[in-house]
This record gives C-alpha cells, sequence and structure tokens, in this order.
C-alpha cells in the first residue's frame, strides 16, 4: 500500500473526504517527526510505538572489494507492533 492507497482507505474507513484524509496522514506525519526529532518516544496504545535509538560509530567491510569502510554514528527510528495491532494480523 502507498500513501494515496492508504489516504484512499482512511477516507473509506472515516467518511472524510480524501483532501481532509491527506491533511490529517500529513499531519501525523510531520507531528510523529517533530516529536522523534526532539527524542520523545510516540506510543499509540494496541498500535504501537515509535522511538529513536543511537546506532554508534562502526568499522564495515565493502562486499565487493573487501575493504574496511567506516559507517558513521546515526539515529535509526525503531517501532514495536502493539498486541492488538499483532493479533488483527494473525
Amino acid at each position: 500500500m502507498n500513501k494515496s492507497e492508504l489516504i484512499d482507505a482512511i477516507s473509506a474507513e472515516s467518511g472524510l473526504t480524501k483532501a481532509d484524509a491527506t491533511k490529517a496522514l500529513n499531519g501525523f506525519i510531520k507531528a510523529t517527526s517533530t516529536a522523534l526529532k526532539a527524542g520523545d518516544k510516540l506510543s499509540l496504545v494496541g498500535f504501537g510505538s515509535f522511538s529513536v535509538s543511537k546506532r554508534e560509530a562502526r568499522t564495515g567491510r565493502n562486499p565487493q572489494t573487501g575493504k574496511e569502510i567506516k559507517i558513521a554514528a546515526k539515529n535509526v527510528i525503531k517501532f514495536k507492533a502493539g498486541s492488538e495491532l499483532t493479533e488483527n494480523v494473525n
């Protein structure tokens, strides 16, 4: 499912117009991004939680040449599915 298909699904499920569903989805994405950038954790009961974890710098290896390369430290986003979402998928 891509973003436009998700907007169609939100519109159909909620009764919102596609324009309102687009605004709602874009608002959710922006609010989530802002919260994670600030270092906060976002929890949606039953759905799951988003958090940010720091990945330390490390040494990797180029698979084509075998040469060692330095991989920079970065923040990674983690998602842990909630129990209700897990039950609905299974």
